[in-house]
């Protein structure tokens, strides 16, 4: 069964005992996570993680351990991150399957609309599948609201706005800045404060984390001696790896479209003005020279790798900082072809 924006708050918080799957797919990968994370927390269940390789290698292990009791009591939520079109064969063996004792809860990133593995979830009564964007306007300020009430600050409308801003819209981003600001303004769900714009200049994203963010438009623009110069200043053991892939992301999921449009036969120049507000002012210019510099066929590649890139810094043990700067170049001197 697909879920819709407007459902899937009371789906999560609500669950139904009688859906088993559950996948949470799209480019908000964070948005996924947090929804996930919600339904266990209202199953209050633990996670226990399985790996989609496992699955891959025994599908009907998934169904198995679904089915298994808990050998310390309690519910669980089986948990699968990342997910892809390997695990569906052990999804239908599980929603073939007689009612399992836990559910089983798949983080996947964007899935084509021939899926397998989405087919599976939109179309069972036992599945529900969702797809999560990244919020604009007053969405992702109400996102910034929400996630900030967690953490007992009382943002505004402005505040929000420049908080989701500066994080490009992405709530694994807004979660890590409204953690810190409310330990600066010692806010807690039990004491909640009001968060001003002054907090935020004291020590919020748009100061020196925004210098961390322009290591993605410095690749795709193609200034490979700016870039390593940018990546030289870093600090080793830093955690900046997740932040920059996901705003590599982001540019990328605009520029693909807008280079689409440009391989039909529109002018760049016009594509650039139906952008329009969605950029910045001082961004317009670099983003036209990344119109011309790219085309869609490389694009796509690039955005595959951005992905892997994500996994790896995320699942590695102790992620490395040298691969994020070797893709970066990587991508910097490609851009330099064209």
């Amino acid at each position: 069964m697909k879920a819709s924006k407007q459902s899937i708050g009371r789906a999560v918080d609500q669950p139904n005992t009688q859906t088993r799957f559950y996948l949470f797919h799209g480019p908000d990968e964070a948005q996924s996570r947090a929804l996930g994370q919600r339904l266990a927390k209202a199953l209050e269940a633990t996670k226990f993680i399985v790996a989609a390789a496992a699955v891959k290698s025994d599908p009907a292990s998934l169904a198995d351990e679904a089915g298994a009791m808990s050998l310390f009591g309690g519910a669980r939520a089986i948990w699968i991150e990342p997910a892809g079109d390997d695990i569906a064969a052990g999804v239908e063996a599980l929603l073939e399957a007689p009612a399992p004792e836990s559910p089983v809860v798949a983080i996947a990133g964007a899935l084509r609309k021939t899926s397998p593995l989405l087919k599976l979830a939109e179309a069972s009564p036992h599945a529900l599948a969702f797809a999560a964007y990244l919020p604009e306007g007053h969405d992702a300020e109400r996102m910034v609201i929400d996630v900030g009430r967690g953490f007992g600050l009382k943002i505004s409308n402005s505040v929000a706005a420049r908080i989701a801003g500066s994080a490009g819209n992405d709530q694994a981003l807004v979660g890590q800045e409204l953690q810190k600001l409310a330990l600066y303004v010692d806010a807690s769900p039990h004491s909640p404060k009001e968060l001003d714009h002054d907090a935020i200049d004291a020590v919020g994203t748009d100061t020196a984390e925004g210098d961390v963010m322009r290591l993605a438009d410095l690749a795709l623009s193609g200034e490979v001696e700016a870039l390593a110069e940018e990546l030289s200043r870093l600090p080793s053991g830093g955690s900046e790896g997740i932040p920059v892939v996901r705003s590599l992301q982001r540019r990328l999921m605009m520029l693909a479209p807008a280079r689409a449009r440009v391989e039909r036969g529109e002018r760049p120049d016009a594509v650039m003005t139906s952008l329009g507000k969605s950029l910045f002012w001082k961004d317009k210019a670099m983003v036209g020279r990344m119109l011309v510099q790219w085309d869609a066929e490389r694009l796509t590649r690039v955005a595959a790798r951005a992905g892997q890139l994500e996994r790896d810094l995320m699942f590695s043990p102790a992620p490395e900082q040298e691969s994020l700067g070797e893709e970066l170049l990587a991508i910097a001197r490609e851009a330099r072809r064209r």
